[in-house]
């Protein structure tokens, strides 16, 4: 597979640029509603992993989504990691409007391995 230029690195601002516009088609207009929250959260991953895929870059992806009623209560959400830090990334989108709260976090998973040997 061959990959753009300067692909090998995560780049946190594409992934920011992507989950934000998904999260904009999704949610713009909504009201908080419980039923649909599932419906919501897939159509958000699927298109950003259509769009992070569109990137053409070397990494695997992992998308989660949070969805939660804009009523006062607190939220937390934290992230370890064991990974190289040089290659592999994450990005962290907050996203809110009047009734509705929303995290997307994408962790990016380089495949490029030093030292690999490849078949030739």
């Amino acid at each position: 597979m061959d990959f753009d230029d300067g692909s090998r690195d995560f780049s946190a601002e594409d992934v920011e640029t992507i989950v934000k516009s998904n999260i904009a088609v999704v949610l713009n207009d909504a009201m908080y509603n419980g039923q649909k929250t599932n419906d919501w959260s897939n159509s958000i991953i699927d298109s950003t992993l259509k769009g992070l895929q569109s990137l053409n870059r070397p990494f695997k992806y992992i998308v989660t989504v949070v969805i939660m009623q804009k009523n006062g209560a607190g939220m937390v959400s934290s992230a370890s990691t064991y990974w190289d830090a040089t290659k592999d990334g994450l990005c962290k989108v907050k996203w809110e409007n009047g009734t509705i709260h929303c995290l997307v976090t994408v962790f990016g998973l380089s495949l490029q391995v030093d030292g690999a040997v490849t078949d030739e």
